[in-house]
This record gives structure tokens, C-alpha cells and sequence, in this order.
């Protein structure tokens, strides 16, 4: 009578779990959902899915890899960073490590020692009656 698959998957995608304050975590993280840490991982994080959100209060922080499509960091991080969408550092943000972006959002006080690599889309190839002309001036 009621349609629940529907609000399964809603609820799958607005999951939220928590490292609270005082946890420490040796070994690596896999989630999906949004990830809130207030604690210590030692470990590399990593989203399995591309909606994924990964938030790291001003307590967090992590020693090691980060991967995930929208990552928000306002803890110390001591690794290489790697949003494949969006990353937002906020004004308590400190990464020790490399950071791949493809949109950045950075506020004052945000502090970063490595590099800063942006990661543009790849170009598109064009399809229709312009792409054949195009293939005609590569030849």
C-alpha cells in the first residue's frame, strides 16, 4: 500500500555516522552517506559512493589519505587530500599533504603545506554534423 523503496533509498543517500570526540580509529575507512568525524583516524578515508560527503570538525583529525567527492575540513589532516568534486577548508583547516580539487572553497585562516593541484574535466568530444569537421582538421 505504501511505496517504501522509495524512501529506502532517500534514507541511504541522507545517512550520517559519527566519530565522536575521544574515538580514535586505527585502520582504514570506507562509507557511504555522510561521514561526520569529531575524532582521530589513523588511516586512510574512503567514499564508495559519488554523493558521498566527508566533514571533519575543528577537533578531527586524520593521519593519512582522504578520498571522496565533497570533503569539508576544519581539523588538521596530515596526508594527501583528493575531493573529486568539491573541497571547502574552512578557517581552522590545516593539511600537511597535497591537495586535487576540482572546485575549492577556502577560507581565511585555512592553512595548506603541499601542493594544490587542480583537476579539470576532460575534455568532451562533440557529436553530430560539427564533430566530423573536427575530425577533418586533425587529419
Amino acid at each position: 500500500m505504501f511505496n517504501s523503496s522509495k524512501k529506502n533509498a532517500r534514507a541511504d543517500t541522507e545517512t550520517t555516522s559519527l566519530i565522536a570526540s575521544g574515538t580514535q580509529i586505527r585502520g582504514d575507512v570506507q562509507f557511504s552517506g555522510r561521514l561526520h568525524v569529531d575524532g582521530k583516524i589513523e588511516g586512510s578515508i574512503r567514499a564508495d559512493d559519488a554523493a558521498a560527503v566527508l566533514t571533519l570538525s575543528s577537533h578531527a583529525q586524520v593521519v593519512g589519505e582522504i578520498q571522496a567527492p565533497h570533503i569539508i575540513i576544519n581539523g588538521s589532516v596530515n596526508g594527501d587530500v583528493t575531493a573529486d568534486e568539491r573541497l571547502e577548508l574552512a578557517s581552522n583547516a590545516r593539511v600537511e599533504g597535497n591537495v586535487f580539487y576540482k572546485v575549492l572553497e577556502m577560507s581565511a585562516g585555512a592553512q595548506i603545506n603541499g601542493k594544490m593541484v587542480h583537476r579539470a574535466e576532460p575534455p568532451r568530444q562533440l557529436s553530430g554534423p560539427g564533430a566530423e569537421g573536427a575530425e577533418a582538421v586533425k587529419a
